[in-house]
């Protein structure tokens, strides 16, 4: 008998080749590499995402890429949650955000909706704001020069890309806490 994952955990980011380098997809890029590091494969076509079901820290969790716009995400992330029957409170999504220095991970439940458009959405289709925010922090040290828009789907420069490493297995840490550990203990330490 198959078990029941009890963890989804969603990166977000925008489908299709012209975006896999862009700032706003570090949410798909460290879900792959997660993924790849414990052997799972995302490549199920399900409900426009791609899922990967696998062992994680003991645990039986899924891997959820959406292939909707980021801001679109809640729409495969309610259909999987609730074709897998996982509640609301043993989701976590990974998301970029542009007001955070680069590397800085934040980790809350509830918060403000504004700091990224998939958080309310999210939100309005699982109908709660218990899921688990996992905030990884793209704004590098020259922003000022463009608007929002063009500066999430401009690349890392190279030096920033040395740093994308460490900041991956920083964030899988932290992911990992959250799936096996104390998660008031992880959410206290990752506040704002």
């Amino acid at each position: 008998m198959v078990k029941r994952p009890t963890r989804l955990i969603i990166g977000t980011g925008n489908p299709g080749d012209k975006y896999i380098s862009c700032r706003s997809n570090i949410g798909f890029k460290i879900l792959d590499v997660i993924a790849n590091n414990n052997n799972i494969s995302i490549r199920t076509k399900k409900k426009k995402s791609l899922i990967g079901m696998g062992g994680f820290e003991g645990k039986d969790i899924v891997f959820l890429k959406p292939q909707t716009f980021a801001e679109l995400s809640g729409e495969s992330a309610l259909y999987i949650a609730s074709f897998l029957r996982i509640d609301p409170s043993e989701v976590i999504m990974i998301l970029d955000d542009f007001t955070l220095p680069l590397g800085k991970i934040v980790a809350e439940r509830g918060g403000d909706d504004s700091v990224h458009p998939v958080l309310a959405n999210l939100k309005q289709s699982l109908k709660a704001d218990s899921f688990i925010r996992l905030r990884v922090g793209i704004l590098g040290e020259n922003p000022e020069n463009r608007d929002r828009e063009s500066y999430l789907k401009s690349h890392f420069d190279s030096s920033e890309n040395i740093q994308i490493i460490r900041i991956i297995n920083d964030v899988e840490a932290v992911v990992r806490s959250l799936v096996h550990g104390d998660v008031n203990e992880v959410l206290e330490k990752y506040k704002l």
